[in-house]
């Protein structure tokens, strides 16, 4: 009789390399060693699986909406930023892979669900459209980020660790305070460019675009990954 295909496959390959990325990084995740994990050959790998730089996009992807999760179950801007540390410090390895060259493509043209969460968590604090609060966004990310870094490879720990979890959450009420007092208009250096754009998936940019650039190039290779996957989802028996 003829071996079935195994329609959890391609789920047991990316559940195997998340589980390895958790534990040891990026040294951790080989194809080799994504199949040994999965219990499948390399080659099965490879098929699901274009390469490397291709498993590791899914993972940062599930990474990002497992955050996206944690942080959707919170009621209000603290709480989920107080949400969003916890996640980065339970899971550091995860969390430092969503952010490596997070302003480049593939990385900032794919959905960012948590900035976005955030960011109308914020939006709907001191009103207004959500685009309107993006710089400010930005401000408490790179707080909420800078924090968690510090904390993840700095290997802190015991009192330390809670004065600083709790100095960055006092920091961004601050921030966020005076941001309300002022109406957003105390702020320095030049404008928001309209140009720029971040979580909007395809139309998220920080420069401007040219016909053949690598950010034109990226969007298609993503668009056309994503037909790829469906065409053959649908294919399988």
């Amino acid at each position: 009789m003829p071996r079935q295909p195994d329609p959890q496959l391609e789920q047991r390959i990316l559940d195997a390399a998340c589980r390895l990325w958790a534990q040891g990084g990026e040294k951790s995740l080989t194809m080799r060693g994504v199949a040994h994990a999965a219990g499948t050959t390399t080659p099965t790998v490879y098929e699901r699986y274009h390469d490397r730089e291709d498993i590791l996009s899914a993972v940062r992807m599930r990474t990002r909406l497992e955050l996206f999760g944690a942080l959707k179950r919170t009621g209000s801007l603290d709480q989920a930023c107080e949400c969003y540390l916890e996640f980065a410090l339970k899971h550091p390895h995860a969390y430092e892979m969503l952010f490596d060259d997070f302003a480049q493509p593939p990385s900032l043209h794919e959905p960012w669900p948590s900035f976005n969460l955030l960011r109308q968590r914020l939006t709907e604090r001191l009103g207004g459209r959500p685009r309107r609060h993006t710089r400010l966004m930005l401000s408490l990310w790179s707080l909420m980020h800078g924090t968690a870094m510090l904390l993840i490879r700095g290997g802190v720990s015991g009192p330390l660790r809670t004065q600083m979890f709790y100095s960055c959450m006092d920091a961004l009420e601050a921030v966020v305070a005076h941001s309300a007092r002022t109406k957003g208009k105390a702020c320095s250096g030049p404008r928001w460019p309209a140009g720029l754009i971040l979580g909007e998936e395809e139309d998220s940019k920080v420069g401007a675009s040219k016909p053949g650039s690598r950010r034109n190039s990226a969007v298609r290779n993503t668009r056309e990954l994503r037909r790829e996957r469906s065409s053959a989802a649908r294919s399988r028996p």
